[in-house]
């Protein structure tokens, strides 16, 4: 039984899951589908940054070249897009990329929209780009707000995919876009490398070519080898060898092994479920013995697997999944972002199904899906944490109880992985069994009213009823607006503390489940 005295002082903490939360690209942040789906995600989440690619995209209209050479700049649709999020009060976490056609150095592209990715000769134009663009939102939106803003170089440079150059020609455009910033203002705040994944340490982490280029021998026992961040000491050591500035480092830790093989096709491994909080445990050291111990540490880019096409992100284990990541790395960064808010998402194309295993926390219908409930009911904690252990999670939340039961039940041996149907997903919701809760809290208010809320398998999870329906595809009006209702509905109901201020709770908690218990 365990004993919670909330009049205790507690321990404060920083729920950093709330700090960011990415989605596809700027131009699909246009999109009527796309603003409704954020707007519901803030007013039942609240993240703090948004985070996407393709800001600098040639479909952002931001400079292009007239007959006689000279440079024409836009910036009309990025102002939309930055605009209806500020009024949403979600801030931009400004990813620079990709190039714009008049500054490319090559015909290299990344996705079916053609996203730039080879360097040029020079980076004028680029420093040019950014001149202009960092004084423009300083004139629009004021000095004071610019200030919160993040500004991150560039997206996954290790992977050639996303930048057809060398390791030094990303250090010397990070270099340019550090400067041509700080310049302007010296107290905003720039970062990278954004590299994508972590790495064992014998694998390549070379000058020339991507690490995925290398990966030529299996080893089968993943998680004997010592696993570090691509070109993250690299980076650091050039900087601080070259005097940059460096506010944040940030990279993308997903729990796979690799995220493409040479053939540019997923590998499927996966590593134990604790590989998240090892990789952040390994990134944390490291920025603290380097030459920038105070930077800040974002991974600006994490979910269960590095697929837009891995049904398990449909699944009801990704919500526990999620939790217990995001509980076991608490002190450990000041952000982990989940990817990605929305599958209105196209960099593989659109969904062939409404439920196709993409990112979002909601689906293109509206659909919201276990992984949204597990962010909603993270959001509802508070900052001041009274008891931990591995299956729950209790705190204050001004004044008042806030807590989460979750079972992920294969914590001590693998973490998700990409499923490339539903088959394996679903025979894995029978594994596992429940575990047992039992708790008495005192020092609550007397007569206080405590929800119980709880995500299961008929709560709060709408596969299971669009497959009941005949799966289909798509769902007519009646049918999209049937899903959404279920989806939305987990299981409430609540109990009351005694007269004293004592509850006592017996919960059983079943495999991949969660449940949040809340003082109204």
């Amino acid at each position: 039984m365990i004993h919670i005295d909330f009049c205790s002082e507690g321990q404060r903490y920083k729920p950093y899951w709330k700090t960011c939360v990415g989605a596809g690209r700027a131009n699909e942040g246009l999109r009527a589908a796309f603003q409704r789906q954020l707007r519901q995600v803030q007013e039942q989440i609240g993240f703090r940054y948004l985070r996407f690619h393709g800001l600098l995209h040639d479909d952002m209209f931001v400079v292009r070249e007239n007959e006689s050479g000279e440079k024409i700049y836009n910036f009309q649709y990025i102002d939309e897009l930055f605009d209806s999020m500020l009024e949403m009060q979600i801030r931009p976490f400004v990813e620079l990329s990709f190039f714009p056609s008049c500054l490319k150095g090559g015909d290299a592209t990344q996705f079916w929209w053609k996203a730039n990715i080879t360097p040029p000769e020079t980076w004028d134009g680029w420093c040019a780009l950014i001149d202009r663009l960092i004084r423009h939102w300083l004139q629009r939106y004021g000095e004071a707000e610019v200030r919160t803003w993040y500004f991150e170089v560039w997206n996954e440079p290790n992977l050639n995919s996303f930048w057809d150059g060398t390791r030094s020609q990303y250090f010397s455009l990070y270099a340019a876009t550090a400067q041509t910033i700080k310049s302007i203002d010296p107290h905003l705040r720039v970062g990278g490398p954004a590299t994508s994944n972590f790495v064992p340490d014998d694998r390549f982490d070379g000058e020339t070519e991507d690490f995925t280029h290398h990966l030529t021998h299996k080893v089968d026992d993943l998680d004997s080898l010592n696993w570090h961040g691509v070109w993250i000491e690299a980076f650091l050591d050039h900087c601080a060898k070259h005097h940059l500035p460096l506010d944040f480092v940030s990279t993308h830790p997903y729990p796979t092994d690799f995220a493409f093989d040479q053939t540019g096709q997923m590998k499927g491994r996966t590593r134990n479920v604790d590989s998240t909080r090892q990789d952040m445990m390994w990134l944390k050291q490291t920025v603290q013995r380097s030459a920038y111990p105070n930077a800040e540490i974002h991974l600006t880019e994490w979910s269960s697997s590095p697929s837009a096409r891995d049904c398990t992100h449909d699944y009801l284990q990704e919500a526990a999944y999620l939790v217990k990541c995001n509980l076991d790395g608490i002190g450990l960064a000041d952000s982990l972002s989940f990817w990605a808010f929305t599958d209105v998402f196209e960099e593989t194309g659109a969904g062939d199904s409404i439920f196709h295993g993409g990112f979002g926390l909601i689906n293109y219908q509206g659909i919201v899906k276990p992984s949204f409930h597990a962010y909603r009911m993270l959001s509802r904690l508070g900052d001041t944490l009274l008891y931990r252990d591995e299956h729950a999670f209790f705190t204050k939340k001004e004044r008042k109880l806030a807590a989460l039961l979750y079972h992920y039940p294969l914590s001590s041996t693998v973490s998700m992985s990409p499923y490339p149907d539903r088959s394996r997903a679903q025979k894995e919701l029978e594994t596992g069994e429940a575990v047992t809760v039992s708790c008495t809290l005192t020092g609550l208010t007397p007569g206080a009213e405590i929800l119980i809320e709880t995500l299961d398998r008929e709560h709060g999870w709408a596969l299971p009823l669009w497959l009941d329906m005949g799966a289909p595809e798509p769902p007519t009006r009646e049918e999209t607006a049937r899903l959404i209702e279920h989806a939305n509905a987990t299981d409430r109901r609540t109990v009351t503390a005694d007269a004293q201020g004592t509850l006592t709770l017996q919960l059983s908690v079943c495999p991949w489940n969660v449940i949040g218990i809340y003082e109204q």
